[in-house]
């Protein structure tokens, strides 16, 4: 079955295991992702006040820790609801959970914003998806309100 599933082109191969694995597909495009985030945090990440935060130098600051990465990738993973003060300003809106999205998806976008929209604060360094799909994992209980308070 495996044989012939080989020969008719499915995408399998084997692990170094000799079981089948699907053939990865093209990465996701971050940029392209992110344009979800841009109708509310704007093109350039720079929010709109009073109702959007920034991303800029808290998000670099948060990706900087292992429970800020935590913390971005349930942003985007169960979305945010609750009071959020960034850069001095207080933002009581709601942020939906970004659906459809798997731990790939999820890296692309927060690698997009760390590396091209927040260019303020401290050395970006890139998420994996093995990481977002932990966070993912660690957070499977939390709610939006939740996943606020996480922020410091």
């Amino acid at each position: 079955m495996l044989s012939a599933a080989l020969s008719l082109g499915l995408g399998l191969s084997l692990t170094a295991a000799g079981s089948p694995a699907f053939a990865a597909g093209p990465a996701p495009n971050g940029a392209q992702i992110y344009t979800r985030c841009a109708a509310c945090h704007t093109a350039t990440g720079r929010g709109v006040p009073g109702a959007f935060p920034p991303l800029g130098a808290d998000f670099r600051s948060q990706a900087t820790t292992p429970a800020g990465r935590r913390y971005l990738s349930l942003t985007v993973i169960k979305g945010l609801m609750g009071p959020l003060t960034v850069e001095g300003r207080t933002y009581r809106g709601m942020m939906p959970a970004q659906g459809g999205l798997d731990d790939a998806a999820v890296a692309a976008v927060l690698n997009h914003v760390g590396t091209v929209i927040a260019r303020v604060g401290p050395p970006f360094r890139a998420f994996t998806p093995a990481e977002v799909a932990a966070a993912r994992a660690s957070g499977a209980k939390l709610t939006a309100a939740d996943v606020a308070k996480l922020h410091p």
